[in-house]
Parts: C-alpha cells; structure tokens; sequence
C-alpha cells in the first residue's frame, strides 16, 4: 500500500479544537466552593474530635483542607477547563481532556444510539448544558461533553442526530 492510498482520518484530534464556554469555569468553581465546604466541615470535626487525642498541633488538618481547597477554587478550574476541547467532524465527534491523564476520545456517529443534553442546577443559572452520546458496547458508552452554552448542545444534538438518521436511511 503507497502513503497515497492510506484512508485518512476525518479528524486529526488536537487540531482546530474549540473551547467549552468560559462559563464553565464558574460552574467548576461552585462545584470545588461546594465540596470544599464539606471536607472543611469533615476536617473541623476531625480536628476538634478525633485529632486531639494526638500530638497534632490544633487547626492543622483544617488548614491543610483550606490550602487545598484555596487551590481547587481557583487554580484548578481555569487550568481543567483549558484541558477540554471537542471538534465535530463529518462522521466524528472528537474529544480531548484531562491534566494529568489526557484523555483523546473519537466517538463514530454510527455508533451513537442515543444523545442526551442535560443540565443539573449549578449549570442552569450560566446557560451551561452537557451534551452526552450513549454507545454500542460497554467500555465507554457513555461519552460527556460538558460545558456548551445550551444552544450550542441542542444544535450538535440535533446535527448529530440528522447525521444517524441518515446511515439509517
């Protein structure tokens, strides 16, 4: 076979990759705001309970989640958000995440059997939805998109859909 006559793919993922809404760095904020107020609660009790029967000096755990969860307020959600990326090509949909672990998805449209676009209550109030493709087979059926403006998701619902419609017909 000659470089010529290879089948190129559809999309070369990383390439012209467009960014979830800047919202959603809002919405990653109040998600860390939230479970922050819960491991501090946990780490006051902990302190105040089980930690003062050790040599641990007082309001050290408390501290040490306030640190952490300083970080994770506002650090951690620009830094997650500027890892997404998605590109929707002819017949594929392309995702990239994560900051540690990147993660490169390529999700057929022919093996899409369902589109869901949700939006849980912190999302609502910035306009913010997830868009989700449910697969055949089971290791990664399920692939989220999280972050479009609502109307965006329910296009890319819809295109997507149109685009199954057709392989059917």
């Amino acid at each position: 076979m000659q470089a010529d006559d290879r089948a190129e793919p559809t999309h070369q993922i990383g390439e012209a990759m467009q960014s979830l809404h800047p919202d959603q760095i809002s919405v990653l904020r109040i998600r860390a705001v939230l479970a922050s107020v819960a491991a501090l609660i946990v780490g006051w009790v902990l302190d105040i309970g089980l930690l003062r029967q050790t040599p641990t000096p007082e309001y050290a755990l408390p501290g040490v989640v306030l640190l952490a969860a300083l970080y994770f307020v506002l650090i951690y959600p620009a830094r997650r958000h500027r890892s997404w990326g998605y590109a929707e090509g002819e017949d594929e949909l392309a995702i990239r995440s994560g900051i540690l672990v990147q993660r490169r998805t390529i999700v057929p449209f022919g093996r899409v059997q369902h589109i869901d676009v949700a939006q849980g209550p912190i999302q609502r109030p910035w306009g913010i939805a997830t868009l989700t493709l449910h697969t055949a087979g089971t290791r990664g059926a399920e692939v989220s998109l999280p972050g479009l403006e609502v109307g965006l998701a329910e296009e890319m619902r819809d295109r997507i859909r149109g685009k199954i419609r057709q392989d059917l017909v």
